[in-house]
């Protein structure tokens, strides 16, 4: 926290951010967790990157990896610290659809808030996941440099959030059946016919079916369809895309984006630790500002 701020902002680990980013903008992140044969590993330590790799590996093994939520008395630790120093905050959080972590913070905030009445707390819900509630961050921050109010920047991300657009395919349907997205019938029909299920995320900031194919490529290309139907101001545009160990297939997408649309950049990214436990290897996703979901 070098520079000063008008504001401090904190999301939490499922943002999927890189250190570098949350240096730059002096972040505050809250971990949360993930457990693998009975030892408990955080989805974010300050001052370094997180490496998801070997996490994909696990999942392919089948082990069992349990999630947990952002811990309460962590939240509360790292926020009260900094309204010790007289800061107010702003929480920009993992989809309360998806995850218990923001009910949690929100939670904490307004038993601060009632400690500390002259300062201003805030939580966002940015139904969205991974990078989409990272691209939120991000925008919040550049906002702050530029002088923007909490609640000037709180009111346009939640006027805004509905145009982050979301989508995905995943390679097993086994990991959304264990976390309960999809029934078992429909996993081993789907495993069957080798479906790939294509989703989004819907204004709940849920999963819902955009779509199923067969066929790995044709996923991809129906998902750079997509992005082509309903991107706004293409070429100012970062194109984002999530995915869960495996590069060639992030990468092929971006090809068929560049070819379908003018865009400033895209960015490729692996999918953070608990975020991909529930989605599972070969997680595919893309990110962009589009028309309303």
């Amino acid at each position: 926290m070098g520079k000063q701020w008008n504001f401090e902002i904190m999301t939490d680990s499922a943002a999927n951010l890189s250190e570098a980013v949350i240096r730059k903008y002096g972040l505050t992140v809250l971990s949360q967790t993930y457990t693998v044969d009975g030892v408990e590993y955080r989805g974010y330590e300050k001052g370094r990157d997180i490496s998801a790799g070997p996490v994909y590996e696990m999942m392919r093994e089948k082990k069992e990896i349990q999630t947990s939520l952002v811990n309460g008395q962590e939240a509360e630790r790292e926020a009260e610290q900094l309204l010790k120093a007289g800061k107010d905050i702003l929480y920009i959080g993992l989809s309360s659809a998806l995850s218990g972590t923001f009910q949690v913070v929100r939670f904490v905030f307004e038993e601060l808030q009632e400690k500390y009445p002259d300062r201003r707390l805030a939580a966002v819900d940015s139904l969205s996941l991974s990078l989409g509630e990272g691209v939120l961050v991000m925008r919040a921050a550049r906002m702050r440099e530029e002088g923007y109010s909490l609640r000037q920047t709180e009111q346009w991300l939640e006027s805004n959030r509905l145009c982050l657009r979301q989508e995905l395919t995943v390679e097993d349907l086994f990991y959304l059946k264990r976390g309960g997205r999809i029934g078992t019938a429909a996993a081993v029909l789907g495993a069957a016919l080798k479906v790939k299920p294509l989703l989004r995320v819907d204004d709940d900031g849920s999963f819902a079916v955009l779509g199923k194919t067969r066929g790995r490529k044709k996923s991809l290309d129906i998902m750079a369809e997509q992005l082509q139907e309903n991107i706004i101001d293409s070429r100012e545009q970062i194109i984002y895309i999530v995915h869960g160990d495996c590069l060639p297939d992030a990468e092929y997408l971006a090809e068929r984006i560049r070819q379908r649309v003018k865009i400033k950049e895209t960015r490729i990214q692996i999918l953070e630790p608990v975020l991909g436990s529930h989605s599972g290897p070969g997680t595919v996703g893309q990110i962009y500002w589009g028309k309303h979901r």
